[in-house]
């Protein structure tokens, strides 16, 4: 049994696999938060000149990078596969032949060397990547999840437990983003180029700042074709035009969130996701969370964005609450699934 429990405290160790999307990313993780090494491949020079990360190309670099990883790893780590307890492998959402390569590894190794395999929702990956940074954190915790994919506000009541309160009516916050970036004429990637120009503004254009209440919900598509169309109406105003796009974008999250905080009043503020990277969203909820009296956990930014550490952690949590089942007989009969709630 790999579990901690009072009588003893058997350290685990997790292999984290991650192939959800453009990036290649092997882990290893000692108990809960001790990371041993994290490797991320990055695909954005593959995909620089198509504007975008195109699905093919994605899963081929899987292909390619995956195994240089695995070996890199348990060699980083000092490790063989017989020291290992657990593998964790993300199974969705994601792009379906991007999480197949990573499913179907993860598989072939945990049938091959005997060790049990834990299918890993990526969003619950996101979320738990905070446990990363700080591992007690108070329950209940509200989360906000966003990416090129998400933008959930989430309430976490205990491990495994999670309530939607609100979520995008159409374009995720980091699709948003990259779509607008690729507008202003930036390169890949385009979340990030796009926070560089707006801090370069000394003013901010004017948008409206969309309001679904009394939901929890967001909308960036309005917004979304107001900044591409102001890019091509003030082809000399990009900063500013970032600037203003960025100020809307983040008014939205911040006002639902502290809107949460009231109403739920959580132990916890949490950020996460790729655009939890972005320091201008990072100090909005720092100060929500400092205004509510209340503590607030990102994840180190490497950790933001998508990596197989937080798989592995997201891994660890569900093993542990399935310390009931034999896993000597583990099943493998789990699929890739390119759409998977977490809640």
């Amino acid at each position: 049994m790999l579990i901690e429990t009072a009588q003893t405290a058997t350290i685990v160790i997790t292999l984290g696999i991650e192939t959800s999307c453009d990036e290649t990313s092997v882990a290893i993780l000692r108990d809960r938060a001790e990371i041993v090494v994290n490797l991320i491949a990055s695909q954005i020079d593959a995909h620089q000149r198509f504007g975008g990360v195109v699905p093919e190309i994605a899963s081929r670099k899987h292909l390619e990078l995956l195994n240089p990883l695995l070996g890199a790893a348990l060699e980083q780590a000092q490790l063989n596969w017989r020291d290992l307890d657990l593998i964790a492998v993300t199974h969705g959402p994601g792009l379906a032949g991007a999480l197949l390569v990573g499913v179907a590894a993860a598989k072939a190794l945990s049938f091959a060397h005997d060790i049990p395999c834990q299918p890993v929702n990526h969003i619950e990956g996101h979320i738990l990547s905070n446990f990363l940074a700080q591992p007690d954190l108070a329950f209940p915790m509200l989360c906000l999840v966003v990416s090129g994919g998400h933008s959930d506000l989430i309430l976490m009541r205990d491990f495994g437990i999670y309530e939607r309160l609100g979520r995008t009516r159409d374009d995720a916050i980091g699709e948003a983003y990259d779509k607008v970036a690729r507008a202003l004429g930036l390169p890949l990637p385009g979340g990030p180029n796009l926070e560089k120009m707006a801090l370069t503004a000394s003013e901010a254009m004017q948008f409206s700042v969309s309001n679904m209440e009394p939901s929890f919900d967001v909308s960036y598509s309005g917004l979304k074709t107001a900044a591409s169309q102001a890019a091509q109406k003030y082809p000399d105003q990009i900063p500013q035009i970032a600037a203003g796009f960025q100020r809307a974008a983040i008014a939205q999250l911040r006002r639902n969130v502290e809107r949460a905080l009231q109403e739920f009043k959580p132990a916890t503020l949490g950020l996460c996701g790729g655009v939890a990277a972005n320091s201008t969203l990072r100090g909005a909820m720092q100060d929500a969370a400092t205004k509510a009296g209340i503590n607030f956990v990102v994840p180190d930014k490497i950790l933001c964005t998508d990596n197989a550490a937080m798989i592995a952690v997201a891994g660890y949590y569900r093993h542990r609450m399935r310390a009931d089942k034999d896993y000597s007989v583990q099943s493998l009969n789990f699929e890739a699934h390119s759409v998977l709630p977490v809640a």
